[in-house]
Protein backbone atom coordinates (compact mmCIF):
# COMPACT_ATOMS: atom_id res chain seq x y z
CA UNK A 1 0.00 0.00 0.00
CA UNK A 2 1.45 3.49 -1.06
CA UNK A 3 -0.15 6.94 0.30
CA UNK A 4 0.42 10.46 -0.77
CA UNK A 5 -1.35 13.75 -0.14
CA UNK A 6 -2.53 16.76 -2.42
CA UNK A 7 -3.96 19.69 -2.66
CA UNK A 8 -6.86 20.28 -4.75
CA UNK A 9 -6.34 23.30 -7.22
CA UNK A 10 -9.56 23.09 -9.37
CA UNK A 11 -11.35 26.59 -8.78
CA UNK A 12 -14.56 24.40 -8.02
CA UNK A 13 -13.32 21.81 -6.76
CA UNK A 14 -14.33 17.44 -8.00
CA UNK A 15 -17.42 18.96 -9.64
CA UNK A 16 -19.06 16.29 -12.35
CA UNK A 17 -16.23 17.19 -14.95
CA UNK A 18 -12.55 16.61 -12.92
CA UNK A 19 -14.29 13.90 -11.49
CA UNK A 20 -14.83 12.31 -14.70
CA UNK A 21 -11.30 12.47 -15.36
CA UNK A 22 -10.00 11.47 -12.30
CA UNK A 23 -12.41 8.43 -12.40
CA UNK A 24 -11.13 7.74 -16.08
CA UNK A 25 -7.86 7.28 -14.93
CA UNK A 26 -8.46 5.49 -11.91
CA UNK A 27 -10.36 2.83 -13.71
CA UNK A 28 -7.19 2.08 -15.89
CA UNK A 29 -5.10 0.53 -12.79
CA UNK A 30 -6.00 -3.07 -11.59
CA UNK A 31 -4.98 -1.86 -7.72
CA UNK A 32 -7.56 -0.74 -5.55
CA UNK A 33 -7.61 3.36 -5.67
CA UNK A 34 -8.73 5.43 -2.13
CA UNK A 35 -8.43 8.87 -1.22
CA UNK A 36 -8.95 10.04 2.05
CA UNK A 37 -10.48 13.40 3.35
CA UNK A 38 -11.22 14.55 6.69
CA UNK A 39 -12.48 10.96 8.56
CA UNK A 40 -13.93 8.95 4.91
CA UNK A 41 -12.62 7.30 2.34
CA UNK A 42 -13.78 7.28 -0.85
CA UNK A 43 -13.48 5.07 -3.77
CA UNK A 44 -11.81 6.93 -6.49
CA UNK A 45 -12.92 4.96 -9.75
CA UNK A 46 -16.16 5.58 -8.82
CA UNK A 47 -17.83 9.34 -9.94
CA UNK A 48 -20.80 9.31 -7.35
CA UNK A 49 -18.00 8.37 -4.56
CA UNK A 50 -16.51 11.27 -5.88
CA UNK A 51 -18.98 13.72 -6.05
CA UNK A 52 -19.92 12.62 -2.74
CA UNK A 53 -17.16 13.62 -1.58
CA UNK A 54 -17.59 17.24 -1.79
CA UNK A 55 -14.21 18.02 -2.41
CA UNK A 56 -13.42 21.74 -2.05
CA UNK A 57 -11.19 23.97 -3.82
CA UNK A 58 -7.88 24.26 -1.27
CA UNK A 59 -8.74 21.08 0.39
CA UNK A 60 -6.10 18.18 1.17
CA UNK A 61 -6.62 14.51 -0.20
CA UNK A 62 -5.15 11.62 0.42
CA UNK A 63 -5.00 8.99 -2.18
CA UNK A 64 -4.06 5.46 -0.96
CA UNK A 65 -3.46 2.67 -3.79
CA UNK A 66 -3.29 -0.68 -3.00
CA UNK A 67 -2.14 -3.64 -5.57
CA UNK A 68 -0.31 -4.46 -8.14
CA UNK A 69 0.40 -1.66 -9.81
CA UNK A 70 0.00 0.23 -7.11
CA UNK A 71 2.93 2.81 -7.35
CA UNK A 72 2.38 4.04 -11.24
CA UNK A 73 -1.69 4.77 -10.24
CA UNK A 74 -0.72 6.55 -7.60
CA UNK A 75 1.82 8.31 -9.09
CA UNK A 76 -0.95 9.31 -12.22
CA UNK A 77 -3.56 10.25 -9.43
CA UNK A 78 -1.45 12.73 -8.08
CA UNK A 79 -0.26 14.13 -11.59
CA UNK A 80 -2.97 14.90 -12.64
CA UNK A 81 -4.29 16.54 -9.67
CA UNK A 82 -1.75 18.72 -9.45
CA UNK A 83 -1.98 19.30 -12.98
CA UNK A 84 -5.75 20.74 -12.58
CA UNK A 85 -7.83 17.18 -14.08
CA UNK A 86 -8.27 19.23 -16.95
CA UNK A 87 -9.50 22.48 -16.06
Amino acid sequence: MVKEKVVIRNLTGLHLRPAGVLCNKAILFKSKIQFLTGDNSYNAKSVLSVLGACVKCGDEIEFVCEGEDEREALACMVDIVRDGLGE
